[in-house]
């Protein structure tokens, strides 16, 4: 099965690499290890903008460039932006607020039937409204 993985695992295992982190964090890091191992890793573009964004060391940038160069970003169609927008509304309904990202992200999982690998707790809120799965560690 693959995954979706999420920016904040990302972040976790490529800025914080070498911090001290919490064993939550540390056994995240290591299945991230584990699905890239097998080839499981999902990336769309707008989680690579993430990770990529607000690096202002140049040589770091580029380092972490070519290292998510690695994986292609599964695309990303109209349908999707739509279904992004009608989760928005959704949620919106309940009182559940996220960013237009975060709604993206499920809508593409949702789409190609894949799980959401994140430590990001909002993730936990749109799973039952909007019938997506999380992967579960």
């Amino acid at each position: 099965m693959r995954v979706l993985v999420d920016t904040s695992i990302w972040s976790l295992a490529l800025r914080r690499a070498g911090t001290d982190l919490s064993r939550k964090e540390a056994l995240a890091v290591n299945l991230l290890k584990e699905l890239i191992r097998d080839g499981r890793v999902v990336v769309i573009g707008p989680v690579r903008q993430e990770i990529l964004s607000g690096i202002p060391d140049e040589a770091q940038f580029r380092k972490l460039k070519a290292k998510l160069r690695a994986f292609e970003d599964l695309g990303i169609t109209s349908d999707d932006y739509e279904l992004a927008a009608e989760f928005f509304n959704a949620c919106r309904k309940r009182g559940v607020q996220g960013s237009h990202i975060d709604f993206l992200i499920c809508a593409v999982a949702a789409r190609n039937q894949l799980p959401v690998f994140t430590l990001d707790g909002d993730f936990e809120r749109y799973a039952q409204p909007l019938g997506i799965s999380l992967y579960r560690y």
